[in-house]
């Protein structure tokens, strides 16, 4: 299957964002190439630039909270494992903990270093960062694949607590609600959700099905157009009926 994920609001969108940035930053940062590496050094930037928002902690805490409240009203409940009870509390808590230790702004640690701002400013001008541009950079990026990483390890470090806190967050959300199965006639779905409360909608198809949803939705209704690619990745709407799975998430 292949699922696509269409968020409701700013909040959720900027979390999406983020999870994405965060395992695209530690692949590479896995691998021993300058390149992957300068990959991950501008993917870090990118999470410097959409976690800038100034309530993103604090939506973080109070969302950790909320979810840890909701499961403290399944204590002694028989048909919930004490034990798995427990430990997703530990996990909810430890995060917290973390993200209430984080002082200042998200990223400052970065913003503070004048050497990678350097970088980052660079690196927004097309073809910015050659080494006669920017000589110390081609420096370090020939310093040994170890040497480079740890560098990369003590800046993202910093920043760890935001992406435990998030992975949470989004997958109490992905768990909620039920999968329903659907079809769409002619390639079209449309549904009205009467101000529903939902912050997520996904859509799952079988992967070889050569069909892809394009998405509008608010909480009132619900529009999908299912395309198909052409032989130049062109996107066509589909005249055939469309089989796929739907699940609306909310925290």
């Amino acid at each position: 299957m292949i699922t696509y994920e269409y968020p409701f609001n700013e909040r959720i969108r900027t979390l999406l964002r983020l999870e994405d940035l965060f395992q695209k930053v530690g692949r590479f940062m896995q691998r021993d190439g300058a390149h992957e590496h300068h990959v991950a050094l501008l993917t870090l930037f990118e999470i410097l630039d959409v976690s800038g928002r100034a309530d993103l902690k604090m939506d973080l805490i109070q969302e950790l909270e909320r979810q840890r409240q909701s499961l403290l009203a399944y204590r002694n409940n028989p048909e919930i494992s004490e034990e798995a009870l427990n430990l997703a509390l530990q996990e909810i808590e430890q995060a917290s903990a973390a993200l209430l230790a984080m002082t200042g702004k998200i990223g400052q640690h970065l913003r503070d270093n004048d050497w990678l701002m350097s970088i980052k400013s660079r690196a927004s001008i097309p073809g910015g960062v050659c080494q006669f541009d920017l000589p110390s950079y081609h420096y370090w990026r020939h310093q040994a694949p170890g040497a480079r990483r740890e560098a990369l390890l003590g800046w993202l470090q910093p920043m760890l607590p935001l992406r435990d806190a998030l992975a949470i967050v989004l997958r109490l959300l992905r768990a909620s609600g039920h999968a329903e199965h659907h079809v769409a006639a002619n390639g079209a779905f449309q549904m009205m959700l009467g101000g529903s409360s939902s912050q997520m909608v996904r859509i799952s198809l079988k992967l070889d099905d050569p069909y892809i949803p394009e998405i509008s939705a608010n909480k009132y209704a619900l529009n999908i157009r299912f395309t198909h690619p052409d032989s130049d990745h062109r996107p066509r709407q589909s005249d055939s009926e469309v089989e796929f799975d739907m699940l609306f998430c909310n925290l």
